[in-house]
């Protein structure tokens, strides 16, 4: 198949995204498949290119990657390298491109790769593409709304509010909740702009981090106790990953360093709650009409007692990444589950 992997973008986990793109389109192609590695938002050239033959070219069209730094990627001044400076999020002849391929491998993460906007585009121009669609992508990005729905269909959460910029509650007394508490954006990824807080200073400098990437929050009671992940595909529940940092919680440097945390799999639980919380990610796909893949992060509490956190629809694929973990207990190599995503994506084009 030809084959057009997207990456990159204007969100905080752009960093993230390209190494994603790269080491997919490294295993597609070991499948057998012509695959160009693109940009989303710096397309290829700075004019109306002749895309006659473009998928025997994708060694001179396939965008550079670099690696994933220890913060989260300055996107003013990756919007200053683009050529054309248009304010078009799609870069010039991504559209085209992602039309002249049977399908779109979607290696994007955080804000548009994953909350349903390039979804939406891409259904209107005609174009395949992996993963969920544009509602239900909108649905698990948006932790506040997630919460609710959860929370109707008895999947286990934390206390917690929803809170707008416009609608700022300056003093903790006023959250109705009990510290210590988790701070974060609503609609972020990667724990970007997440602050673990115990005090009311902590609390005010936590809102000003969260609200510096979005103007919506949300804030949860504190659970202390251990994380595990879950990914989903078509339904059925891959074997339960623990998630363990050497120092302090799962933030960014944590998450993408290596070294900085012990990942366990099949992570060592009573059968009892690994069948829960298999059960419960399961669920969490159904609410959310995840039904070609995604991955659930959990805490379970020092009472035994499981929360759900929340879904990830487009799951990061990098070495230190879960879900191929996971997918690797169950003897599904790397290159195996990128084919696995492709056709169980084609799926929902040939109901």
């Amino acid at each position: 198949m030809n084959i057009v992997v997207l990456a990159g973008g204007l969100s905080t986990e752009r960093d993230v995204s390209l190494i994603t793109g790269k080491q997919v389109s490294a295993a597609l192609r070991k499948n057998g498949h012509k695959v160009i590695s693109l940009d989303v938002f710096m397309g290829y050239s700075d004019k109306e290119e002749d895309l006659e033959g473009i998928f025997e070219r994708w060694e001179e069209v396939s965008s550079e990657t670099g690696t994933i730094s220890e913060e989260a990627p300055d996107i003013a001044q990756v919007k200053a390298m683009r050529a054309d400076q248009s304010d078009c999020f799609f870069g010039p002849n991504v559209i085209r491109m992602c039309q002249a391929a049977d399908i779109v491998f979607m290696a994007l993460h955080g804000e548009n790769g994953e909350n349903g906007k390039i979804q939406a585009a891409f259904d209107l121009f005609g174009i395949r593409y992996t993963g969920s669609g544009y509602l239900s992508s909108a649905l698990a990005m948006n932790k506040g709304m997630s919460r609710q729905l959860f929370a109707a269909h008895g999947i286990p959460v934390a206390d917690g509010i929803s809170m707008k910029k416009s609608e700022r509650k300056e003093h903790f007394s006023d959250t109705g909740l009990k510290l210590p508490c988790v701070v974060k954006p609503c609609c972020g990824g990667s724990s970007i702009g997440v602050s673990i807080v115990h005090t009311e200073a902590e609390y005010e400098q936590a809102l000003e981090e969260a609200f510096r990437y979005e103007d919506e929050i949300v804030i949860e009671s504190y659970i202390k106790g251990r994380e595990f992940s879950v990914g989903v595909i078509e339904g059925k529940a891959l074997p339960v990953i623990e998630i363990a940092p050497v120092e302090g919680f799962y933030d960014y440097k944590n998450k993408y360093k290596a070294g900085s945390t012990v990942e366990t799999c099949p992570a060592q639980l009573p059968d009892d709650i690994t069948k829960e919380m298999q059960h419960y990610a399961e669920l969490v796909s159904q609410v959310l009409e995840l039904n070609i893949y995604t991955r659930t992060d959990f805490l379970l509490g020092e009472d035994n007692k499981i929360y759900c956190l929340e879904s990830n629809t487009l799951p990061g694929m990098t070495p230190t990444s879960l879900l191929p973990q996971e997918a690797q207990v169950v003897g599904m190599n790397f290159e195996q589950l990128c084919e696995k995503l492709i056709q169980v994506s084609l799926k929902k084009y040939n109901r």
